[in-house]
């Protein structure tokens, strides 16, 4: 019976992450400067316009592994 215990855990704990995931998203375009850190690269030409969001990516990161690291310690 714990098999089905542990997929169940495995199941709620994957559909907490997506719905954080998808807020986060949503709530993204409405906090100014996530997305145009310094750091992020952004290169415009004629017809060609190449953005890579590196230090927003690396601040992402950084509370990412914060939350597993809390999540991790109980």
């Amino acid at each position: 019976m714990t098999g089905m215990q542990d997929i169940g855990k495995f199941l709620l704990f994957t559909g907490v992450i997506i719905i954080v995931a998808g807020l986060f998203f949503l709530l993204a375009g409405k906090v100014h400067g996530i997305g145009r850190l310094p750091g992020d690269i952004l290169v415009k030409r004629k017809n060609f316009t190449f953005y890579f969001p590196l230090a927003t990516s690396i601040l992402i990161s950084l509370a990412l592994t914060l939350i597993m690291w809390l999540i991790g310690k109980r």
